[in-house]
């Protein structure tokens, strides 16, 4: 059985600190959305990234505005 893929959101982050303090806010304002392993396709400092439906966002874009932060992008994943 082959995972199915969908693009969705990708957040990268510069540390693991900065992405566990991410996961916190976005969970406490309900983006929906989870921390993954950073995609090998991507080059990030720190090994989670944020995944979140495209639907989410200016949700997402929202909540980030106070939190650090490299990139967000559009993903197959």
């Amino acid at each position: 059985m082959t995972a199915q893929t969908r693009t969705s959101l990708v957040v990268t982050f510069a540390s693991t600190h900065d992405a566990m303090r991410a996961e916190a806010v976005l969970v406490e304002r309900n983006v929906p959305g989870r921390l993954i392993p950073t995609p090998t396709v991507v080059t990030a400092e720190c090994g989670l990234a944020w995944k979140s439906p495209l639907s989410a966002r200016d949700a997402l874009v929202a909540a980030l505005e106070a939190l650090a932060h490299e990139e967000i992008l559009e993903l197959e994943v």
